[in-house]
């Protein structure tokens, strides 16, 4: 007995129905994700012209005896499910019926398939038996059956698709180049590859094999299958609420300027939703104001009954039950995974020596065999400090110090788990270079400060205002308009900060007060920074985001700055207090705070391995 049926008419009209063939892209989507269901271990795609040509999706799956077989390409035939209550409880990727029918209007189709354990009409065997249960082909041109017949072939289904649209020229009209076209289509075949280890997919688009991923065990090895090594990911997983979110997420400190891929999946089906993609967003704004489109590989499991994916044709959009769980989860998950985020790590590159050259010493003094005088200390004294000191480890400020606290009960995120650095010593006045048992790191002071007043600044204002400074001589600051308005219309939220402003007729503004921490002579270029910020950002802004970017501003200029000599001792504390923050390997504008030679990458130069 066959497993497809038709559904009854009140089912079907329950279903989110509509165009499910908008371009060659879609096509793919909906027939790998039947091989999918169809529990396929290894998928074969090739298109030709970016699949306006030709579409071919061949598969291992269980295939389709022969009524199976016609009936597949009537509408709203499914052996996905069965009555209404299914609806809610959707666990396969195809549900609704109509990708078939859908693709065979609007294109030249063949559906070549054989079930799984079938006698093939080419043996012998099964030519003697009558070859009853053996292959099924056929041919359908706009939407019409042309034959049916029965066909040998491998276990599974082939399906073609070729010259999708050629009855509708002015659907065709619009599609784009082949190029954009074979670009699509790459990316879902990417997508679905990255969702289902398990699962081998070949990709070869108009002769050239673009993917070819084998099976394997892990989603890291599929990550690493599709991207190569990539040491900048973080991973992430946790459990709440019957709820289980993992997957890998880039390290703050890799976020640069350049949209990356964010692949979206709940119960591993493909999706667009704008309460994780705001979560995500969130997470990183959190450590830093710099606009970014991060890339994130996250993966949502949640009871079926708890989301609902008959929402849009395409199945590209869900609707969860506790819409604020969800997004109170992914936020927290990928905050405190950012905290813990790895320093980007530098590669060392053996120089280019001739050989039997030696080579020249590059650093004078001790390393030349001559002597070395620290910088830190006067010449003969004694160091009042100890060279290698035992840190005990700090308490990190809690949660609510630097966000809110959850909504729902996802469980708050423990300290970082930093290993104490020991700082070594300056370079160019500039660099702190320091140690741990992992390598050696290169902070950048002001970049490192920056950050450490940020998170305090932030701390603070959750319980009152910074303490504020009243100037003998008022500051009167000329500035454009826009700017000038930037700053009077934000004056509550600088008075929180302790500057103190006014308007001072025309363009021009008085300020009579300013934060205790900042220097007296770094309060013009301060306040000339956030205006020149304030006015390029959107006049919606939230309040809460104009007292982060002038947190931001205000210990970027409160903090130290390069070409400045530090002692040991304020090294130390400068990393000490860096190791207690929320997030230490970014500053609030998005810059790295350090940068790691691993002991491996330091060993492997000295040919130690």
């Amino acid at each position: 007995m066959g497993r497809i049926t038709r559904l009854p008419e009140d089912l079907a009209n329950q279903i989110a129905a509509g165009e499910v063939v908008e371009r060659p892209a879609s096509v793919v989507k909906e027939l790998v994700e039947n091989a999918i269901d169809a529990a396929a271990t290894r998928i074969t795609i090739t298109v030709e012209y970016g699949g306006k040509k030709l579409i071919r999706v061949e598969d291992d799956g269980i295939g389709m005896d022969p009524d199976d077989a016609r009936l597949c390409l009537e509408r709203h035939a499914t052996s996905k499910i069965t009555r209404a209550d299914d609806l809610g409880a959707i666990v396969t990727l195809g549900f609704r019926g109509e990708a078939l029918p859908s693709m065979a209007s609007v294109s030249h189709f063949r559906l070549r398939t054989r079930a799984r354990g079938s006698r093939d009409p080419r043996d012998s065997d099964s030519a003697t038996q009558g070859g009853s249960d053996s292959g099924t082909e056929i041919r359908v041109n706009a939407g019409i059956i042309e034959s049916i017949v029965e066909a040998g072939g491998p276990e599974g289904t082939l399906v073609e698709v070729a010259d999708v649209f050629y009855n509708l020229p002015a659907r065709r009209k619009f599609l784009k180049s082949d190029a954009a076209e074979a670009a699509q289509v790459s990316r879902f075949v990417t997508q679905l590859a990255l969702c289902y280890p398990e699962v081998g997919f070949t990709l070869i688009s108009t002769g050239r094999k673009v993917l070819a991923v084998p099976p394997v065990a892990s989603l890291s090895d599929r990550l690493y299958q599709l991207y190569g090594d990539r040491q900048d990911l973080v991973a992430i997983d946790r459990e709440f609420g019957g709820l289980r979110l993992h997957g890998f997420i880039a390290a703050l400190a890799e976020q640069g300027p350049v949209r990356g891929p964010q692949h979206l999946f709940v119960n591993r089906r493909i999706v667009k939703d704008r309460t994780i993609a705001h979560a995500i967003l969130d997470s990183y704004s959190v450590a830093t104001n710099k606009e970014r489109s991060p890339e994130v590989h996250l993966f949502l499991d949640i009871p079926p009954d708890r989301v609902d994916v008959n929402v849009h044709p395409t199945k590209a959009e869900v609707r969860f039950r506790d819409q604020s769980m969800v997004h109170q989860m992914v936020r927290h998950t990928l905050g405190d995974a950012l905290g813990k985020g790895p320093a980007p790590e530098l590669t060392l590159h053996t120089s280019d020596v001739l050989p039997g050259r030696p080579l020249q010493p590059s650093i004078p003094g001790a390393l030349a065999g001559g002597s070395f005088t620290s910088r830190w200390a006067p010449p003969g004294a004694a160091p009042s400090y100890n060279p290698i000191p035992r840190f005990e480890p700090l308490a990190a400020p809690s949660a609510a110090s630097v966000e809110t606290p959850p909504a729902v009960g996802v469980p708050e995120a423990s300290a970082p788990a930093v290993r104490p650095m020991i700082a070594l010593g300056q370079f160019r006045d500039t660099f702190i270079i320091a140690m741990d048992d992992e390598g050696l790191c290169i902070i950048d002071q002001h970049v490192a400060h920056e950050r450490v007043l940020f998170e305090r600044i932030m701390q603070r204002l959750t319980t009152e205002n910074l303490e504020s400074q009243g100037m003998l001589v008022p500051m009167i600051l000329e500035l454009p308009a826009a700017e000038r308005n930037a700053l009077i219309s934000r004056a509550d939220a600088l008075a929180k900060f302790g500057f103190e402003v006014e308007e001072f007729g025309g363009d021009s503004i008085k300020v009579t007060a300013m934060p205790a921490l900042l220097p007296r002579d770094e309060c013009e270029a301060a306040l000339r920074a956030l205006a020149d910020d304030l006015e390029g950002l959107d006049r919606g802004l939230r309040l809460e985001d104009s007292l982060k970017q002038i947190a931001a501003t205000t210990a970027c200029h409160a903090a130290v700055k390069a070409n400045y000599p530090l002692t040991l001792e304020k090294m130390h504390h400068i990393l000490e207090e860096l190791r207690a923050t929320a997030y230490s390997t970014v500053c609030p504008h998005g810059r790295p705070v350090m940068l790691r030679i691993t002991r491996r990458e330091i060993e492997k130069n000295f040919d130690r391995i």
